[in-house]
C-alpha cells in the first residue's frame, strides 16, 4: 500500500507593509504590563517635589530653605544656586534655568526642589520655604508686553520680542494690484495645551561611586534630554544614561528637555541617591509647551475666477516666558503658507513675543495650525463673495509637482486633488452645501504638513537617523532604535519595514527603543520624522542584513548570491523546484566564524531638500509633504450657540500606508485634537494664574462629543519615503478649525474669527448677524 504525501504549498514570503497590523506593544498596554515612568518604584527612592513661584514676574532677593532643611526626613533641598547653566532646545535660544535664579517670569516657575523620604514630608517642606522678592509688572497680553515702558522679561530681548521674521517671495504689492478683490481679516486663536493622558514624571538614579546619572523620563527626545542633563550638571555626556519607558502621549509637549527632568537629576546628585518625581496634572499644565495664542492679520488677493494672486500675512505669537521652540514656531507659521497652493507672491511678518505665562513650544501641527485656519477661512469668505464653490477655488490654485515653491520647498507628490474629490463626493457636497435646514451646515478646508524637518535642531554632521539590527544564534532580529514610540506606533512601523525586506513576521522581530547605553542616537519623535527618516534607516539596515543572509544561503546552496531568492523562512535558488533551506540554517551559516551580526542603516536628508539660503530657510523644508482635505457637518443651536459636530469626512495623503490601521488611528486623533481646539480648548490666566488647569475644566472632547469620522487614505507614493510613505498624523489637524468655522457660517450665516468657537461667541456672532440682516431688510423696505 502506497502512502500519498500531502502536497506542500510553495514557500511564501511574509507580507508586512500595507497590512492592517495591530501595534506590537498593544497587548502589553491593554493587559497592564506596560511600564510607564511613574510605575518604576525603586528601593530607597526619595520623593521629589518642586516649590513654585506664587509670582508672575519678580526679582528674587532670597529663597529661604533653612526651616525646611530642619524637617526630619528631608534629605536635600536645592535652589537656583545649584545650576548656573541655562538650557533650551535651540542652541541659539537657551535662556531658561532648571530652577529660577535672579528672576521668576511666570507663576508656577520652579524656585526650589525637595527630596524627602515620603510625600507628606516633601509637601510639608515646601510649605516651610519662603521667598523674598521685588515684584515687577506682569504681562499676559502681547500688546501690553510690547509697550515702550514695559519691563523686559529678558535683558537681551528689548521690547519683549524674542524674534521677528520678515520675508517676501514674489511681488506681493503687484499681486494684490492684479487681483479683482482684496480682502483682509483678523483672527485671534487661543493658546491651547496638549492634554496627554500621562502626567509628567521622571526617575533619576545617581551613582555616587562612579559619578554617573541614569534618568528615566517621559520624553519624546531622549537624545536632546541627554545633552541638556549633561550640560546643566557639568558632566561628560558619557556619564549620563537616558531611558525612555512607555509613554502615554506627547503631541509635542515632550519634544524639548523640560525643567523637572533636569531638576530630578540635580536632586538625585544632591541627595546622593535616587529621586522619583511625579508631577500633578496642574504641574503638568504649568510645564506646558503648548500652542501659543496667535493674532493674525491675513490679506489675500483673488481674481473673479478664483485664482489667488498674492497673500500678505502678519502673525503675533504669545510665546510665554522663555525661548523654547519659539524661533522655529514663528518661522513655520510663515514657511508653510506655501507648498499647498500655487501662490505667486507671499509676504510674511512674524513676531514672537515674551509674556509672563508658562512657556509655549511645539504642538501637533507645529506652527501651522492657526495661520492655516486664518487662510482657509478667508479663502472661503472670498469664494462666497465671488459666487464660487469653495472646492473649485482651491482646485484653481493646485500646485503641479514635482516643483520647487517660491520659498525653496521641494514638493514631489501631491495627493490633495484626490483628497478633495473623495470628501466632496462622500459628503454629498454638491447636493447639500448651502441647502441644509436652518441651523445645519457643511464646511470644508485643506491643510498639509512636513514629513520630518530637513535640518535637525542640533546640526552635528551625523546622519539624521540610525538603526542597528542584531542577529544572533536564536534567529531573532533585534531592531535597535533611538526613536521614541510615544503611542503613535513608530516601533511597529520599524518592525514592519524590517520584516518586509527580510520576509519575516513579528515573531522573529524585537524592537528596543530607547536606551542611550544600548540604542543608537536618534534625534527623536517630532515633526513627523520617524516613519520617513527612521523608516528609511531601518530599510537600509534590513537590506544590509539581507545581503549577508543571501550570501550565506548562496554558500549553502552552491550558487551565486544573484541566484538566491529570499522568501523569509526559506531561501532557495530562484526558479528551482526544490523547497530550499530553512531560514534558521541560513542564520547558522551566516554566524559561522563571525558570531553575532550587527548591521547598520542610516538616513540623511540630501542637501537639495534642505531649503534655500535666506535667513530662516532651514525651517519648512522637508523631503515629503502630506495633504488633507476635510468636510464637516454641524448643527448649531440658534438659542444657546452650542455647536455639535455631526460627521467628519477626512482624506489624508500619507504617500503609502505602511499600516492602514495605524494611519486611520492617527488621522482620527488629529481630527479629534483639531475639534478640541476649534470648539472648546483654551488655556486662560488670571493675573498669571492658570484657570482650569485640570482635565475637568480644560474642555477636551470626550467620546460623547466625538462625531462619526470617516477616513480615506490617499496614496501618492512618495519617491523618497520608505515604500512610498509620508507622514500620517499632523496634516489632518489644521484643516479642522476652518472647516468647523466654515460649517457654522453655512448653518447660521455668521463668520467667527476667534477660536475656540464656544457657545457664547457663536451666540454673539449670530445675534450680530441677525441684527445686520434686520437693518438690511429695513433699508430695503424703505
Amino acid at each position: 500500500m502506497s502512502v500519498q504525501r500531502p502536497v506542500q504549498d510553495p514557500p511564501r514570503k511574509a507580507s508586512m507593509v500595507g497590512e492592517r497590523r495591530p501595534l506590537i506593544d498593544g497587548v502589553d498596554k491593554v493587559r497592564g504590563r506596560a511600564e510607564y515612568t511613574a510605575d518604576f518604584i525603586l528601593p530607597n527612592a526619595l520623593v521629589g517635589r518642586i516649590y513654585r513661584s506664587p509670582y508672575s514676574h519678580a526679582e528674587v532677593r532670597n529663597v529661604d530653605i533653612s526651616e525646611a532643611l530642619k524637617l526630619p526626613g528631608v534629605v536635600a533641598i536645592i535652589t537656583g544656586d545649584e545650576c548656573d547653566v541655562p538650557y533650551g532646545i535651540l542652541p541659539i535660544a537657551q535662556n531658561e534655568y532648571p530652577i529660577a535664579r535672579d528672576k521668576v517670569r511666570y507663576r508656577g516657575e520652579p524656585v526650589a526642589a525637595v527630596a524627602a523620604v515620603d510625600e507628606a514630608t516633601a509637601e510639608q517642606a515646601l510649605r516651610l520655604i519662603r521667598m523674598d522678592v521685588n515684584e515687577l509688572p506682569s504681562y499676559q497680553d502681547p500688546r501690553k508686553a510690547r509697550k515702550a515702558d514695559a519691563v523686559d522679561l529678558h535683558d537681551d530681548r528689548p521690547g519683549n520680542l524674542e524674534r521677528d521674521v520678515h520675508t517676501e517671495f514674489g511681488d506681493v504689492e503687484a499681486g494684490l494690484a492684479k487681483a479683482d478683490i482684496v480682502r483682509q481679516a483678523s483672527f485671534d486663536c487661543a493658546e491651547v495645551t496638549h492634554m496627554h493622558m500621562e502626567p509628567h514624571a521622571s526617575l533619576a538614579e545617581y551613582d555616587v561611586d562612579r559619578d554617573r546619572i541614569t534618568l528615566r523620563s517621559v520624553t519624546q527626545v531622549p537624545y536632546y534630554v541627554h545633552k541638556r542633563v549633561a550640560q546643566c550638571m557639568g558632566m561628560e555626556e558619557s556619564q549620563v544614561r537616558v531611558i525612555k519607558p512607555f509613554i502615554g502621549g506627547g503631541f509635542g509637549a515632550r519634544t524639548e528637555t523640560l525643567n523637572f527632568e533636569i531638576i530630578t537629576c540635580l536632586l538625585a546628585r544632591a541627595a546622593r541617591g535616587t529621586v522619583r518625581m511625579k508631577l500633578s496634572r496642574e504641574e503638568t499644565f504649568l510645564t506646558h509647551r503648548g500652542r501659543p495664542r496667535t493674532l493674525i492679520d491675513m490679506k489675500i488677493g483673488m481674481t473673479t475666477d478664483g485664482r489667488i494672486t498674492a497673500c500678505d500675512c502678519k502673525a503675533e505669537q504669545v510665546g510665554g516666558a522663555y525661548g523654547g521652540y519659539g524661533i522655529i514656531t514663528i518661522l513655520y507659521a510663515g514657511a508653510l503658507l506655501n507648498a499647498i497652493y500655487d501662490i505667486p507672491a507671499v509676504k510674511y511678518d512674524g513676531y514672537r513675543i515674551y509674556a509672563n505665562t508658562p512657556p509655549c513650544g511645539a504642538m501637533r501641527g507645529h506652527g501651522t495650525v492657526d495661520v492655516r485656519h486664518a487662510f482657509e477661512s478667508l479663502v472661503d469668505q472670498m469664494a462666497e463673495e465671488l459666487g464660487l464653490d469653495p472646492f473649485e477655488v482651491r482646485r484653481r490654485n493646485f500646485i503641479k509637482p514635482p516643483m520647487r515653491t517660491i520659498n525653496e520647498l521641494v514638493v514631489n507628490t501631491y495627493g490633495l486633488p484626490d483628497c478633495m474629490d473623495w470628501v466632496e463626493a462622500e459628503s454629498g457636497w454638491k447636493e447639500r452645501w448651502g441647502k441644509l435646514p436652518a441651523g445645519k451646515g457643511l464646511g470644508m478646508a485643506c491643510s498639509h504638513y512636513i514629513s520630518g524637518a530637513a535640518k535637525p535642531v542640533h546640526w552635528t554632521g551625523e546622519p539624521h537617523a540610525v538603526v542597528n539590527l542584531k542577529l544572533d544564534f536564536d534567529g531573532g532580529i533585534t531592531v535597535l532604535t533611538g526613536a521614541a514610540d510615544i503611542g503613535q506606533g513608530s516601533s511597529t512601523i520599524l518592525a514592519q519595514v524590517v520584516g518586509e525586506v527580510l520576509g519575516l513576521d513579528f515573531d522573529r522581530l524585537t524592537v528596543i527603543a530607547n536606551d542611550s547605553r544600548i540604542t543608537p542616537k536618534d534625534n527623536g519623535s517630532y515633526s513627523s520624522r520617524v516613519t520617513y527618516m527612521v523608516g528609511n534607516a531601518a530599510l537600509e539596515a534590513a537590506e544590509n542584513l539581507k545581503t549577508i543572509l543571501v550570501a550565506a544561503a548562496a554558500r549553502k546552496l552552491d550558487a551565486t548570491p544573484e541566484d538566491i531568492e529570499c522568501l523569509g523562512e526559506v531561501y532557495r535558488v530562484a526558479g528551482s523546484q526544490d523547497h530550499g533551506i530553512p531560514y534558521k540554517d541560513v542564520v547558522i551559516e551566516a554566524l559561522t566564524e563571525s558570531g553575532t551580526i550587527t548591521v547598520k542603516g542610516t538616513f540623511t536628508v540630501p542637501r537639495e531638500f534642505q531649503g534655500g539660503k535666506f535667513r530662516g530657510a532651514g525651517v519648512g523644508p522637508s523631503m515629503g509633504y502630506s495633504y488633507a482635505a476635510t468636510v464637516v457637518e454641524v448643527t448649531v443651536c440658534e438659542i444657546t450657540g452650542q455647536v455639535t459636530v455631526d460627521k467628519v469626512w477626512v482624506a489624508h495623503d500619507c504617500g503609502y500606508a505602511l499600516n492602514p490601521l495605524s494611519v486611520e488611528g492617527q488621522v482620527q486623533g488629529g481630527v479629534w485634537m483639531g475639534l478640541g481646539q476649534a470648539l472648546s480648548e483654551e488655556t486662560r490666566y488670571h493675573k498669571g494664574l492658570p484657570i482650569g488647569a485640570n482635565i475637568l475644566d480644560y474642555r477636551v472632547p470626550t467620546i460623547v462629543e466625538s462625531p462619526d469620522i470617516k477616513v480615506k487614505i490617499v496614496e501618492s507614493m512618495d519617491p523618497n519615503g520608505p515604500f512610498g510613505a509620508k507622514e500620517a498624523s499632523e496634516a489632518p489637524l489644521a484643516c479642522m478649525l476652518p472647516a468647523v468655522a466654515n460649517a457654522i457660517h453655512d448653518a447660521i450665516g455668521a463668520r467667527i474669527a476667534n477660536t475656540p468657537l464656544t457657545p457664547d461667541r457663536v451666540l454673539a456672532a449670530n445675534q450680530k448677524h441677525q441684527r445686520s440682516l434686520s437693518k438690511s431688510a429695513s433699508k430695503g423696505a424703505a
